[in-house]
């Protein structure tokens, strides 16, 4: 049975995240649904954009999470990122990094140096998944999926490819550890391309376009556009009428609230006020503040 579309959406909420992201909300602020994407919490999405050659440090400094484990995806140009558990990593085009934030952790991106000082082209996102209750104060962790360990499925007629983000496709599994259960499948299907997504009903669905236009269950949708699913039915199919690139997430809703606050995702306001506590009295760690 096809899966119901609840809705085409588009977003006009954005923002600037520390001195250079400049960045899309698609949810919770671009487009209120509620709960409706848990274990989602949030994507913020910057699209393609050309920075100058700069000396400067560019990026987003020190700063904390708790109760989540943001995801960051590259698409184009390379970022930095260094926390309090002692974590390092640089990721560039293809390249994925899963932070689990946990019972709180200190952490700052920036663009990588070299990538900051020669210039060039940016094209990322960033998606908060919410750790569920019993897990919401595990140690923080670090994953890098760089983008050769990426599993990817090749579809048949030269239709396109899928990037096992989280989760599994069509028999390959993605070796990133969730506290629940999700699928993030990153797609490319060249034109007239076709693929089919199947979850059960009970899981909540969406499909971010990230480029070019595509039908799905016989709805259109293009560029920088959010298709939203009703838990009704269980199939999307989805063809390319141009070459194009779309993000799919799915995954078990949590039934938890979601209390949010600055950089926690908590099920309580009692919890986000005793994050905020912990983190001024010293108990998420150290880490040095840029020089900016």
């Amino acid at each position: 049975m096809k899966r119901k579309i609840a809705g085409v959406y588009n977003s006009h909420y954005k923002h600037a995240v520390g001195d250079a992201f400049r960045v899309i909300n698609i949810f919770p602020n671009g487009n209120n649904f509620g709960d409706r994407m848990s274990p989602f919490y949030m994507i913020d999405y910057q699209p393609e954009t050309y920075y100058e050659p700069s000396e400067k440090k560019r990026g987003v400094n020190v700063h904390p999470h708790r109760g989540i484990e943001p995801v960051t995806i590259v698409y184009q140009g390379y970022i930095a990122h260094s926390d309090s558990a002692g974590h390092t990593g640089v990721i560039g085009p293809g390249d994925v990094q899963w932070m689990t934030a946990g019972k709180g952790i200190l952490h700052k991106e920036y663009f990588e140096d070299g990538f900051s000082k020669k210039g060039g082209y940016l094209q990322m996102m960033q998606i908060w998944t919410i750790l569920p209750k019993a897990n919401k104060l595990v140690e923080p962790n670090y994953q890098t999926l760089l983008k050769s360990e990426i599993k990817t499925v090749i579809l048949d007629d030269n239709a396109g490819a899928v990037r096992v983000i989280a989760g599994s496709y069509s028999g390959e599994n993605s070796q990133v550890k969730t506290y629940s259960q999700m699928n993030i499948l990153d797609v490319i299907l060249n034109k007239a391309g076709n693929i089919q997504i199947t979850a059960p009903a009970e899981y909540n669905m969406g499909i971010l376009i990230l480029s070019g236009q595509v039908e799905l269950n016989g709805i259109n949708a293009g560029k920088e556009q959010f298709v939203l699913f009703e838990n009704e039915g269980t199939t999307v199919d989805i063809s390319a009428t141009e070459e194009a690139m779309f993000l799919v997430l799915n995954g078990k809703p949590l039934n938890e609230p979601a209390i949010h606050k600055g950089p926690f995702v908590m099920n309580t306001t009692e919890e986000i006020d005793q994050a905020f506590e912990d983190v001024n009295s010293g108990k998420f760690g150290y880490l040095e503040e840029e020089k900016v």
